[in-house]
């Protein structure tokens, strides 16, 4: 199975290789792009609720603190 899989990628590869700069370029903006948002958002998320368990700053919740 992987050796099919491992042909399809560098089918895929070669041909993405020789492919004109146009066709990298909008593969890059309808593929790459998207996927790195999502990503991006998915880490956000998770590093979000990981920050939420450890609580917020000392000096971000203490309201004796002199203006």
């Amino acid at each position: 199975m992987f050796n099919g899989l491992a042909d399809w990628w560098d089918g895929v590869e070669l041909w993405l290789a020789q492919a004109g700069f146009p066709v990298q370029f909008v593969l890059v903006m309808v593929v790459v792009v998207p996927l790195c948002l999502v990503a991006a958002w998915a880490l956000d998320t998770l590093f979000g609720k990981v920050a939420r368990l450890f609580g917020t700053a000392r000096d971000a919740d203490r309201s004796d603190r002199p203006s």
